[in-house]
């Protein structure tokens, strides 16, 4: 192994300048050690703009919005409050289109923060498990500082970096942020039931984190020769892979292979990656192309909502003009499962809130952020069953979601949409 020096984190951040854009490693690959000295450090800086995806774990540069402007391209539970209170940012934009905003340098960044595995006897690390738009951030970012963790898994694709790449590293020994996925409730896993009985064999598949992907998973034991091309998983995958539902044999493009661009769940599923050549984890520009997807066949895409309106509108992004999440990869895998031979795009849902509200709406609330629009949507799934808009009039979709919403607001979306469009 190459020998190689480290810095105090101090050290490795005061190359960081006010008015610098900044970018943060995704997801449970967040720098939290550089982040700490960072934020150390609000009193002398100004301006610093953070840019990044949903990132694990606490985020003390919060408290100083006069020295550190967030810009969230994807907003998670830990920035949410930040955001709609106006002391962060949001920028809606396809998880495919990310790296272009740093490539082009729409967003010219200055500085990437991120977190590596340790260097083999070449010299070369790993993004390890959130190559994501990190890649293009360090390709992009005129100054590089890592933190090296024995913990990062050493992982196969796009992410190899050799350290002669970074300016600055420092030595971290700390475990990678985990989640634990919740186990889906009897609404969830009647929606997973629906959508398993619309899963055909060798067909490869798209799915997020989450109750509702976790059901689907839970039901396709008896499936064959799924594929995995997808944005993200979670551990919800390791049981059928073990079990060899999961062997990517039908893929027309990386055949044998799961292809992901960052993943988020226990320690069981970081061990798995690493160093596991069956999974490649893919700048995200690709993985989430729409031209890559549709070249899957049979390829199944399935996405979430808060909620979708009688003419099929999704929102996937706000609480009217609440920002809650982001845009993300949704678009992406709607449009390249659309175009795939034998494909299915999917928008999975409850009924209802947890406070008894309808997600199917007659229009979506003022400032609701359309996701997917009407003329994308194909399938939308609840716990009452699958509604197939695509190709169809208005008259028909009205017709088609009354009949998977709550019981307990069919009649009053009845009403409405006679009164919005005359639909009997």
């Amino acid at each position: 192994m190459p020998i190689y020096k480290t810095v105090s984190a101090e050290e490795a951040v005061s190359i960081i300048q006010s008015n610098q854009n900044v970018f943060i490693h995704s997801v449970a690959a967040t720098p939290t050690t550089l982040i700490e000295a960072l934020t150390k450090r609000a009193d002398e800086l100004r301006n610093v703009r953070l840019h990044h995806l949903h990132v694990e774990g606490d985020l003390p540069y919060l408290q100083y919005p006069e020295s550190f402007r967030v810009n969230n391209l994807f907003t998670g539970a830990n920035t949410r409050k930040a955001v709609n209170e106006g002391m962060a940012d949001y920028t809606p934009v396809f998880l495919s289109e990310v790296p272009i905003l740093f490539r082009k340098r729409i967003i010219p960044l200055d500085v990437a923060l991120l977190q590596v595995s340790l260097p083999d006897r070449h010299g070369f690390c790993s993004l390890g498990i959130s190559i994501d738009c990190s890649l293009a951030a360090l390709e992009s970012a005129k100054y590089v500082i890592a933190e090296i963790n024995p913990h990062m898994p050493r992982t196969h694709g796009d992410g190899i970096i050799h350290i002669s790449k970074i300016h600055a590293f420092i030595s971290v020994n700390h475990p990678l942020h985990t989640i634990t996925p919740p186990e889906p409730n009897e609404i969830e896993r009647k929606i997973g039931e629906y959508i398993a009985e619309m899963i055909e064999d060798g067909s490869t598949l798209q799915m997020g984190i989450g109750s509702i992907p976790n059901a689907v998973l839970a039901c396709l034991g008896n499936h064959k020769d799924l594929g995995i091309h997808t944005e993200m998983f979670s551990d919800g995958v390791l049981p059928l892979i073990k079990s060899g539902v999961i062997t990517g044999n039908k893929k027309q493009k990386h055949r044998n292979k799961i292809v992901v661009g960052f993943i988020l769940g226990s320690q069981d599923l970081y061990d798995f990656v690493n160093d596991n050549p069956m999974v490649r984890f893919l700048d995200i520009e690709y993985v989430n192309n729409p031209t890559v997807i549709m070249q899957q066949p049979k390829m199944v895409a399935i996405n979430s909502a808060i909620e979708v309106d009688l003419t099929g509108q999704v929102c996937a992004d706000s609480i009217g003009t609440n920002i809650y999440s982001g845009v993300g990869g949704q678009m992406d895998f709607i449009r390249g499962a659309a175009l795939s031979q034998g494909g299915k795009p999917i928008i999975a849902l409850p009924s209802v809130t947890s406070k008894g509200e309808s997600r199917i709406t007659t229009v979506l609330k003022p400032g609701a952020g359309v996701v997917t629009t009407r003329a994308h949507v194909h399938y939308v799934v609840t716990e009452y069953g699958v509604a197939y808009l695509y190709g169809k009039t208005i008259r028909e979709r009205v017709k088609a979601l009354i009949q998977i919403a709550h019981p307990n607001h069919r009649e009053r979306l009845e009403r409405e949409a006679f009164e919005y469009w005359k639909v009997k």
